[in-house]
């Protein structure tokens, strides 16, 4: 009769590395007033707000504390805007 052997796991090895993360603070400038581009949003080309915040999606604007972003404001843009009232992330 022949003997057969179970083989058995390979002992794991846990490395614990600690790593400093450096604080850091995100700041927006908001836009210069009279910067030339006037206020009527009427015109409807691009349906972004001023200056350049950009919000992927309702959840970022959110987690960045600017919902809901109104027509005009940093930030705004048709894609949060699903009503097409002039207020994005104004839902949920």
């Amino acid at each position: 009769m022949t003997a057969t052997a179970e083989a058995e796991p390979a002992p794991t090895v846990t490395e614990t590395v600690e790593v400093e993360v450096e604080d850091t603070e995100t700041v927006t400038a908001q836009p210069a007033s009279g910067s030339g581009g006037g206020s009527d949003d009427s015109s409807g080309e691009s349906g972004s707000g001023a200056g350049s915040v950009y919000y992927a999606n309702c959840a970022a604007a959110r987690a960045a504390g600017a919902a809901p972003v109104h027509r005009g404001e940093p930030g705004y843009s048709r894609h949060l805007d699903r009503g097409n009232d002039g207020t994005g992330c104004d839902w949920g």
